[in-house]
């Protein structure tokens, strides 16, 4: 692979420089004391987070930076330095910061003298994004859906969407996958892959790299299908008639992993003919994500129920569920929220959804994606430590593993017939060493030990040009640290900090 130099730590912002000599180095002084200001500052602030914040905070561990600026995929820190964000948000920020297209949206509905609150009461703002977000949907759906606005966050809609099968089957049971995000709150967390307490019925998410059965390709996907429905079919499974099936045709937190279409068309099959409500889980993969509008719609599937939230609200906190009019049995006020009504997200998401469609930016992930998971799969044959790429559209993944591994892991067992145990403490060596050149990238799958890219769908070939040459550059620095870190215990962290790292 051809790479470019590595990128300086940080890139300062450009500053005008003085006509005299005397002047210029005046200037300089003043300009370094002025950066050195806004280190102070920078450093304060979070000495300050971290002192006041809760313990549960996450990308504030392993990104020390303090935003002020944004614009598209760049953001500008407190202290100066400009970062290539490819975190957008968790995958928020379809149009990347502050599109203009948001900001018009956002100014003309606070210019007007709108109401900013409404609780669920009709408005033209609410009435136009749901006529753009309909204009989106699969036709299967959009043909007879019905749209619940609900709290404002991804893992609210998952709550309404559980509550809203169990009403309409009388059941109570979810069947849930391996691997699944679904989000934080409690009845999210039961049907997502880390719960602590089991409270649904888990199947097997097929997937190549680590199929749980094997065998991976066509054939882990068709075990997998073959075992769902073995388990619903069999009188002594212990498993009864479930209210609904929850999945994401692409896993993100789980690692990017993307479901085989002909899987999620046997799902969708199974699903049907037991009268199981399938929820699809697009928080993450819609809005033109994964190169399709709706990532369920590579596989021609249609859903009973579809969850949305973070791109529908144009950078803004917005969450909604879209389901079959059969299934709507709410009684008035049986499910509510306080901020169902955001009228200002509810703008900026009408002014994404158009833009993404008027513009074809999926098509644009699509073959963008293409091109860039093809230049990362070069990194798999440069390095060892490089398990797997993988990815659909924009919602790309980077796997490392942990060759060298001779015994078992707290990450898996090493062994000859299958892949490498994840290595952890090298993706977050790779996180570390992108921020340093100034690209920004989250950590995901099992053992976080995914590296994720989750670009705007604007990012231009040269900026994604700039991306893989330092994802490349810092991927080749931890491959050669590899063995030394090895020697000296895992970058020389102890077990808490290597823990700590990987979050």
């Amino acid at each position: 692979m051809t790479r470019r130099a590595a990128q300086p730590p940080h890139t300062a912002l450009p500053h005008a420089a003085d006509e005299e000599a005397g002047a210029e180095a005046g200037g300089a002084g003043v300009h370094e004391g002025a950066e050195a200001g806004a280190r102070v500052v920078q450093e304060g602030i979070l000495r300050r987070q971290a002192a006041r914040e809760s313990a549960a905070r996450t990308y504030a561990r392993a990104l020390p930076i303090v935003p002020v600026r944004a614009r598209g995929l760049t953001i500008e820190g407190a202290d100066g330095s400009r970062y290539l964000d490819c975190l957008s948000g968790a995958g928020t920020l379809a149009l990347g910061h502050n599109h203009p297209v948001v900001l018009e949206a956002v100014r003309k509905v606070l210019d007007s003298g709108a109401p900013l609150h409404v609780l669920d009461l009709a408005t033209p703002v609410k009435d136009a994004f749901t006529t753009e977000l309909f204009r989106t949907l699969p036709p299967g759906l959009a043909d007879r859906a019905r749209v619940q606005f609900c709290g404002p966050a991804g893992t609210d809609a998952v709550e309404a969407a559980l509550k809203l099968v169990r009403t309409a089957t009388g059941r109570s049971g979810i069947l849930a996958f391996t691997g699944a995000y679904h989000g934080m709150t409690e009845g999210a967390l039961a049907v997502s892959g880390g719960a602590p307490d089991v409270r649904v019925t888990r199947l097997p998410y097929p997937q190549d790299y680590r199929c749980p059965f094997g065998v991976g390709g066509g054939r882990g996907a068709e075990l997998a299908a073959h075992w769902t429905q073995s388990l619903l079919d069999d009188a002594k499974s212990g498993v009864a008639g479930p209210a609904g099936m929850i999945l994401e045709p692409v896993q993100g937190e789980g690692g990017v992993i993307p479901a085989r279409d002909d899987w999620l068309r046997r799902m969708r099959e199974i699903t049907a003919a037991r009268g199981i409500p399938l929820i699809a889980d697009e928080i993450q993969t819609g809005v033109g994500r994964t190169g399709a509008f709706w990532a369920v719609e590579h596989s021609g599937v249609t859903p009973d129920v579809m969850v949305l939230s973070k791109a529908i609200g144009g950078s803004l906190p917005l969450a909604v569920v879209v389901y079959r009019d059969d299934l709507d049995v709410w009684e008035p006020g049986a499910h509510a929220g306080t901020f169902r009504g955001n009228q200002l997200a509810m703008a900026a998401g009408a002014a994404t959804l158009a833009y993404v469609r008027e513009n074809g930016l999926a098509a644009r992930a699509a073959a963008l994606g293409t091109r860039m998971i093809a230049r990362l799969r070069q990194l798999e044959a440069d390095f060892d430590c490089v398990g797997e790429v993988r990815g659909r559209g924009l919602m790309i993944g980077v796997e490392l593993v942990d060759p060298e591994s001779p015994s078992a892991t707290p990450a898996g067992p090493a062994s000859p017939d299958g892949p490498a145990p994840a290595a952890p403490e090298r993706a977050a060596a790779v996180q570390r060493a992108c921020l340093r050149r100034g690209l920004i990238v989250e950590l995901g799958g099992r053992h976080s030990s995914v590296v994720r890219l989750l670009p705007p769908l604007t990012i231009t070939d040269e900026q994604a040009t700039a991306v893989l040459d330092r994802l490349a550059d810092a991927v080749t620095e931890v491959a050669r640290q590899a063995p030394r870190a090895a020697r000296t215990g895992r970058d020389g962290l102890d077990g808490r900090a290597v823990r700590e790292a990987a979050r």
